[in-house]
């Protein structure tokens, strides 16, 4: 296949380009690359990619109509995976405005477009962040029109989106709900990335909460091969990619960086903020049926994996802004 994915520097969207490779497909990444966080990850995802067979590049944003216009009459795609997004809960209260711009509104002029060209599969990122509420473990029909956070309320509104054209124009529509992604070139403003660097550097950990709220971490390449597999769904569908019932907290993984890094951490105490969420799990046993999928990679396995990778990217890592 041919395929479009948007935010192909970021974290997830980098990792599922190679899988996609991998797997023989061909992939035109666009990503805005902008300064939301250091843009040094960004530019070391993108270089791995640069070097790969079948992937082009173009610096695109999704909220730029007239260039994704231009995009979709010069290639003829087979399916768009939108990975594009402005993510993190607490930065979504500063800033909501760029929330809704690229999450919703990128979101559909992605969907008016594949329309217009005749793109008949699509493959969108949400978030866990919806279930705020839902007993646990969250089940993909649990009443999530009560977000908590822009980020989740963007979100909402980008599925809302999807399933409107799914029902009018019968686009394919296969909607992820990842469960707090890590592992190795991750996001700087993840506390998994954070915590490792600053117990590295030897700085304090700020810490929002008692640590014992938990999360149901899912390892990177588990993520990308479930997205991988989501192309080939059919239909409309809602499906959760998460650990699978096996939420670590928070304190658990500051001691597994600890142990990894043979250091202890030095933590400062902050209010948990009321946008965050205490506990998060997922339930899976959709992504089973549907895609044949279920996380290989436990959590204190990829935490060991993750620490690896900084320590062996410890000279520039030394440089990202946290």
């Amino acid at each position: 296949m041919f395929i479009l994915l948007t935010g192909c520097a970021g974290f997830i969207g980098a990792r599922t380009t190679e899988w996609l490779l991998d797997a023989g497909h061909q992939v035109l990444g666009i990503d805005n690359l902008n300064d939301f966080y250091d843009v040094r990850l960004k530019d070391y995802r993108l270089s791995r990619l640069r070097t790969c067979p079948g992937f082009q590049f173009e610096k695109i944003d999704i909220e730029d109509c007239p260039a994704l216009s231009a995009l979709f009459a010069t290639h003829a795609f087979d399916a768009v995976i939108n990975l594009a997004a402005r993510a993190g809960v607490r930065a979504s209260i500063i800033a909501p405005h760029v929330y809704l711009t690229t999450n919703t509104q990128g979101s559909l002029n992605l969907l008016q477009l594949m329309t217009r060209h005749g793109v008949s599969r699509y493959v969108m990122a949400s978030t866990s962040s919806l279930y705020a509420g839902s007993a646990m473990p969250f089940v993909e029909t649990a009443d999530v029109t009560r977000p908590i956070s822009p980020y989740a309320a963007t979100k909402l509104a980008a599925e809302a989106l999807a399933y409107t054209w799914h029902h009018l124009y019968g686009i394919d529509v296969t909607i992820l709900r990842y469960f707090t992604v890590y592992g190795p070139a991750g996001r700087p403003d993840m506390s998994p990335f954070r915590f490792i660097e600053w117990v590295r550097r030897r700085q304090p950990i700020t810490l929002y909460g008692d640590g014992n709220q938990t999360r149901d971490f899912t390892y990177i390449d588990d993520i990308a091969r479930g997205t991988v597999a989501a192309l080939m769904n059919t239909g409309y569908d809602i499906i959760n990619l998460g650990g699978g019932n096996t939420p670590l907290s928070i304190n658990a993984m500051i001691g597994a960086i600890e142990t990894e890094l043979g250091l202890k951490a030095l933590i400062e105490h902050q209010p948990q903020n009321n946008a965050d969420m205490q506990d998060t799990s997922a339930a899976i046993t959709k992504a089973h049926s549907l895609l044949g999928w279920q996380p290989t990679v436990a959590p204190l396995d990829g935490f060991a994996r993750t620490v690896a990778w900084h320590r062996e990217n410890a000279q520039w890592l030394d440089l990202v802004a946290l």
